[in-house]
């Protein structure tokens, strides 16, 4: 089952935030502190309660949370330069290291979708880390292609 997220989801949001974390701190030690977290417990709170930072989180027959994705609803006003956008960004996608490969993320993925379609949104976008192999080629399972490219030099 998928559904919003809620205060007493908080707890199995936090157990995923960490292995999410330590993909990337193993990976970018110099970028993520090893044995962190992306949100804290307040954190989570105010996003769970703001209509535009929608968390969708996958339970299995016990309503233990497997996968989560948080979102945000991104509007780009219409400028000299740009066109007016409204989209669905992902901020986070995560399914439990212990559930991957029972077809979780493809499910949050949809889920996600149709709710960006739903809400009239023009597009979905993520950032996806270059250490993270497996996240990148998910996407690109689900239809996603590169939108602009960051790049960097190590000093």
């Amino acid at each position: 089952m998928i559904r919003k997220a809620n205060a007493n989801d908080i707890d199995g949001l936090i157990k995923l935030l960490y292995q999410v974390h330590a993909v990337h701190s193993k990976g970018r030690p110099d970028i993520f502190k090893i044995g962190g977290i992306k949100y804290q417990k307040k954190e989570i709170e105010d996003i769970l309660e703001n209509p535009d930072t929608p968390v969708f989180v996958y339970l299995n027959d016990e309503n233990n949370i497997l996968g989560y994705a948080f979102c945000e609803i991104k509007i780009t006003k219409e400028s000299a330069s740009l066109q007016g956008r409204k989209t669905l960004y992902i901020e986070d996608l995560c399914v439990d290291e212990n559930a991957r490969g029972q077809h979780i993320g493809s499910l949050l993925f949809e889920y996600v979708r149709n709710f960006a379609k739903e809400g009239k949104c023009d597009s979905i976008t993520l950032n996806v880390w270059e250490l993270n192999d497996g996240a990148r080629k998910f996407y690109e399972k689900c239809g996603l292609k590169p939108l602009k490219t960051v790049m960097e030099q190590i000093l």
